[in-house]
Formats: C-alpha cells, structure tokens, sequence
C-alpha cells in the first residue's frame, strides 16, 4: 500500500534531483568555456578568491536550513567536482 502524501513528496524531491543535474551540467559547460578563455589568454584557471567570495556570497543568501557547514562541504564538492570533470 502506497501513501499519497509520501508519493507525492517524492514525486516533488526527484523533480528537484532533475533541476539540480541540469543546473550542475549547465554550470559546468559555463566553467568549461571559462576555463578554454583563461587557458587561451594565460589566465590561471584556479581563483581561490573568487572561491572564497563564491562560498561568502551565497552564505549570506543562504536562509537555510542549510547550515554554513553543509554549505561549505557542498561548495568544497562542488569545486572538486568541477575540477575533477575539466582537468584530463
């Protein structure tokens, strides 16, 4: 037997998992352009101020419940993530 409140709210999660996969491949093909203007002008790839400002900025966004130590461990995996998909 199947409860309608817990589909439902599964139904609305899974929608969410599909918005976030889609907004990671867009950020990513954002930063891959990023990086083949910084490679070709020989501007460093990595900016740890700009990551800094990256976590500041959307600490400051944040209106939770995400605490700022989920939302630095997300940003962290974030960046390797990033890094991981555009360095051979």
């Amino acid at each position: 037997m199947t409860d309608p409140v817990v589909d439902q709210l599964r139904e609305q999660i899974t929608a969410i998992d599909r918005s976030i996969i889609e907004a990671v491949n867009r950020r990513l093909e954002l930063v891959a352009r990023l990086k083949r203007h910084k490679d070709e002008n020989g501007i460093d790839f990595l900016d740890p101020d700009r990551e800094r400002s990256m976590f500041d900025r959307a600490s400051n966004e944040n209106g939770g419940p995400l605490s700022d130590e989920g939302l630095r461990a997300f940003y962290t995996e974030l960046l390797a993530l990033t890094k991981r998909e555009l360095t051979p």
